[in-house]
């Protein structure tokens, strides 16, 4: 289906539902968003096949795993020809420890948030990211000391926390 369909507000209630809890049987979710669970059902399927739904994914604790260090790193590049800009995007976005990535304006060109088990360990993400890069001008880290929000919940209005 089309990226172009309308978004109503059973839609955007849907899916603060979802948002908050995605394994909320369909039934409880119609009932909190007024229609029928075929209704939710057929709704969802929608909001996925048009992409407003992009995955249905487990939330886990990195520091629970062994992975306790977030790294937030502002990366600069030498050149943004396009095709330079386009390998660093598929190189950040190939690495594992790199949990988002963002293209930005201002003094860096990228923002990175990392997650690692250990200074060694991002040590050696630097070098096989940064210094093996000729593209790579400069990098500046900072390391996360508390997470005092993580998350990736979209605002879709009051339905939403």
């Amino acid at each position: 289906m089309s990226g172009s369909l309308a978004i109503d507000k059973f839609d955007l209630a849907i899916l603060g539902e979802l948002q908050r809890d995605n394994q909320t049987p369909q039934r409880l979710i119609a009932e909190a968003v007024g229609l029928s669970a075929p209704a939710v059902q057929r709704r969802i399927q929608r909001l996925q096949d048009m992409g407003a739904i992009r995955a249905n994914v487990a939330v886990i604790d990195p520091a629970k795993i062994g992975q306790p260090i977030t790294l937030l790193v502002a990366v600069e590049m030498e050149s943004e020809h396009s095709e330079m800009l386009d390998a660093a995007k598929a190189s950040f976005a190939a690495a594992p420890e790199v949990q988002q990535c963002y293209y930005v304006t201002g003094d860096a060109d990228f923002m990175l948030v990392v997650i690692v088990p250990s200074m060694a360990d991002y040590e050696a993400l630097t070098k096989r990211l940064f210094f093996a890069n000729n593209n790579v001008k400069r990098f500046q880290t900072s390391v996360a000391m508390d997470r005092v929000k993580v998350g990736l919940t979209v605002p879709v209005g009051p339905a939403s926390p």
